[in-house]
């Protein structure tokens, strides 16, 4: 069972930038990631993804904004995001696509002034 640790989530007003970390169990090597949120009274939704060669692609209300990253060598994903919203605030998880039956804690996300 993969372990999933978020960090680098916090408080930033709307126009700000954060960094978020995601460090698995398991080697990613091979294997698409991806970053999802969850904001109260809402499902969990994808908002970047990573293939293994680089290719990304992201949700329509975060594209120009968030680029997700990934370094094989530290087994790290990473979720720049920049031009923050107060609709970005959520729980951000990240995971890979042949582990979401499992999910880590997520990393809080709070925009606001």
């Amino acid at each position: 069972q993969v372990r999933l640790v978020e960090a680098g989530g916090g408080l930033v007003q709307p126009g700000g930038s954060l960094r978020l970390t995601c460090i698995p169990s398991r080697s990613i090597m091979n294997i698409a990631m991806g970053w999802y949120r969850q904001a109260p009274g809402k499902q969990r939704e994808l908002v970047a993804h990573i293939l293994s060669d680089g290719a990304t692609n992201y949700a329509a209300s975060v594209k120009g904004r968030f680029t997700i990253s990934r370094d094989d060598a530290r087994n790290t994903v990473y979720l720049q995001m920049d031009s923050l919203k107060p609709e970005d605030t959520a729980v951000y998880y990240c995971n890979g696509d042949i582990w979401t039956n499992n999910w880590g804690q997520g990393t809080q996300v709070t925009v606001s002034s």
